[in-house]
This record gives structure tokens, C-alpha cells and sequence, in this order.
């Protein structure tokens, strides 16, 4: 992978994410209904999340599935997403979880002054016109010791979109003490299939 690429960000065409919505659980890694899925995300989320409770801002939830996870797992939950559709099957799946689910833009959520112990982002901040901006504000929502969880890729080999793992490090360089990349490609369980392409988690301690 040259320099070049490790500092560029392709990101998305515009979405209907209202329309996507109806839809978005049947991709194997989306909707996590598949058992060995499911348990395969709930280890991994289990290994970068605390050991113990904590507040975890779930941002770009979509239909809520890591956000029912981690609620699973003992964590509060806040999430967020700009698509009222997501947000209405993300409130019915956490109902009865300690968890708030909130329509708003991942890169600005609308929190007030609520601070967060993790700041959770899945296949979002390459969607974003400036993840430098948003990767700023979420470090002011994150509280003394917190850290970001940030899973990410780069998808397609004609016209390739996302973020590689090279450039959201240095993003983060000067944000966090700690960044700690997790190579996710070649766990096929994660994703329902094999994939080749890059797929990473990065855990960055502040």
C-alpha cells in the first residue's frame, strides 16, 4: 500500500439511509442474527470495551445491533443516528436495556454536556467530509482515561472507498496516547463470508 493511498480518504456517495433501513439487517455483519456472528462481534466488542460498566456512545448506531451488545454486556448505552428510520428499529431493539437512542449527526451528537467513558464508531467516520473535525469533538466527549473504539476498512478495488488504517492513526496521533490497531480481514466469521479487502478495528486509549 503506497503513502499516498495510507493518506487519502475517499468517502461515500450520498446514502438514503431512511431507505436503507428496512434492509440493513440482512447483512450478516449489520444485523448480527446469525449466532457465530453475533458471538463473534460480542468477543471482540467484549476484549475493547471495559471490564467493567461503563458510558459508551454508540455513534452512526444504524439499526442498534453493537449497541445491543454492548447494553448485553452491562454497559449504558447512548445512540445515535441521523436516519429517523434507524433510530425508531434502533429504540425497538434496546427496549427494556439501559440505553438512549437519539436522531442526530454522528459527527455532532446531540448529547449537551453528557461525557462518555468509549466512544464507539462502526463503517462511519469514512463516510464524513472531515474525520479530522469529528475525531476532535468525540475526544471532548470522552472523559479522563476513555478511549475510542473505531472499526473501519477500505472497500472496493476499482474505485476504492474508505479510510485506511495508516491515515485514521494519524488522525488520532494527536488525540490519544494509546492507538492499538486489530487487523479484522481475516476473521470471516465477523463478516458472514471472506473478505480481502481491509477491514480494522483501532482502540485508542486518551
Amino acid at each position: 500500500m503506497t503513502d499516498e493511498h495510507e493518506h487519502t480518504v475517499t468517502t461515500a456517495p450520498p446514502v438514503d439511509w431512511d431507505a436503507q433501513a428496512a434492509r440493513f439487517d440482512a447483512e450478516p455483519d449489520h444485523g448480527l442474527r446469525d449466532p457465530e456472528v453475533r458471538a463473534a462481534w460480542g468477543a471482540r466488542l467484549r476484549s475493547w470495551l471495559p471490564g467493567h460498566p461503563a458510558d459508551v456512545l454508540d455513534l452512526g448506531c444504524g439499526t442498534g445491533s453493537l449497541s445491543l451488545l454492548a447494553a448485553g454486556q452491562g454497559h449504558r448505552v447512548t445512540a445515535v443516528d441521523l436516519s429517523p428510520a434507524m433510530v425508531e428499529r434502533a429504540r425497538a431493539k434496546l427496549a427494556g436495556r439501559p440505553a438512549e437512542v437519539l436522531c442526530g449527526p454522528a459527527e455532532a451528537p446531540p448529547v449537551g454536556r453528557l461525557r462518555f467513558d468509549v466512544v464507539l464508531v462502526r463503517h462511519v467516520l469514512w463516510t464524513l467530509p472531515d474525520p479530522a473535525r469529528a475525531l476532535r469533538h468525540w475526544r471532548e466527549l470522552l472523559r479522563p482515561h476513555g478511549r475510542f473504539v473505531l472499526v473501519e476498512g477500505v472497500w472496493g478495488t476499482l474505485h476504492p472507498v474508505g479510510i485506511p488504517a495508516g491515515r485514521l492513526t494519524a488522525l488520532l496521533a494527536p488525540l490519544a496516547a494509546d492507538v492499538r490497531v486489530e487487523r479484522l480481514s481475516g476473521d470471516p466469521v465477523l463478516w458472514g463470508k471472506e473478505v480481502t479487502d481491509e477491514r480494522y478495528a483501532v482502540v485508542a486509549a486518551v
